[in-house]
């Protein structure tokens, strides 16, 4: 297989690889992240409240999976071009040495690889930067899907399909309805991007050091077992997901009340003032827990599946290379 036919191959398989393990965890999760959305719409909808409306009521079971539709399109598609967009960054930081000035890519260890990974190794900065750009440009892209979501979840409105809201939000905001929200969330998912991915990478370095290191600390180039790469993966995602979490909840609070009520908010600024005004800094916080199990979980979920179909991918691509 030629290098381009391998690059373009490669490029797909991180989209369906994204794509697989997004509508998973979506779908999995979807409780979690409704009861999210239900107990942020208000300060008075606690989570054993909110619950137990849903459970009390008809078909409680149907309803905890609520908008599961524009959930699974939103995190499938939402991962399958995060996934390949952070790939291709990652990738040409590693290559090029893009950000070598600023000291971002060490030259010497730019395109090594951690013994539980075969992604590309980067310094803090250059996971920083191509984890908040590749969730900032894909969360726009997403955002008419992330609106119709989070209304559909809502107790405010009475929609009775996803298209019926889709139509409904077109009809009464026009176009710009389907951005409601969209400053916080950017402003919410690139530190949450970048942070998770700086995160993730030292996690996975310094489990990785403690299967075997040398003397001065460098990691043993010596291949993990497929359950020591999987375990070290996915703690790692779980550690991650759960302090940039804490970190960004105020920003997801912000975002879930201008999608709600836009007319009520406005803009970021507004809102954040009048809901500290109205609910408190402890508004700031809601459906922290409920946000926290459900990043943990679909972060740690999501890349250990993504991490382990890559790790197969590259041995069987190896293999070929040595083939031909």
């Amino acid at each position: 297989m030629s290098k381009e036919a391998q690059a373009q191959a490669s490029y797909y398989f991180h989209f369906l690889a994204g794509l697989s393990t997004g509508v998973f965890s979506a779908s999995l999760l979807q409780p979690i992240d409704l009861l999210k959305t239900r107990v942020q719409q208000s300060q008075s909808a606690s989570f054993l409240h909110s619950l137990g409306e849903i459970v009390r009521g008809p078909k409680p079971l149907q309803q905890l999976w609520r908008g599961t539709s524009p959930s699974v399109v939103r995190t499938g598609f939402g991962s399958a071009l995060y996934f390949s967009t952070l790939n291709a960054l990652r990738q040409n930081v590693a290559r090029y040495n893009i950000v070598a000035s600023a000291g971002a890519v060490p030259t010497a260890h730019g395109s090594s690889k951690y013994a539980s990974s075969s992604l590309p190794r980067l310094s803090n900065l250059a996971n920083l930067s191509t984890g908040a750009v590749a969730r900032a440009s894909v969360g726009l892209v997403m955002m008419p899907i992330t609106v119709i979501k989070v209304r559909y979840e809502s107790t405010l409105y009475t929609y009775k399909s996803v298209w019926g809201a889709g139509a409904a939000i077109l009809r009464t905001e026009g176009a710009k309805g389907f951005f409601s929200g969209s400053g916080a969330t950017a402003i919410r998912d690139a530190p949450y991007a970048g942070l998770y991915v700086v995160l993730y990478e030292q996690c996975k370095l310094r489990l990785s050091q403690l299967n075997g290191v040398s003397p001065l600390g460098d990691i043993v180039t010596k291949n993990m077992g497929t359950s020591v790469a999987i375990g070290t993966n996915f703690l790692s995602g779980v550690l991650a997901a759960g302090l940039a979490t804490a970190i960004t909840n105020p920003f997801d609070v912000v975002k879930t009340r201008l999608q709600l009520m836009p007319s009520k908010y406005g803009n970021m600024v507004k809102a954040s003032r009048q809901l500290i005004k109205e609910d408190g800094y402890r508004s700031l916080f809601d459906g922290l827990g409920l946000r926290m199990g459900r990043k943990v979980m679909s972060s740690a979920l999501a890349w250990t599946l993504y991490e382990e179909l890559i790790r197969r991918a590259e041995g069987k691509w190896k293999e070929t290379e040595v083939v031909w």
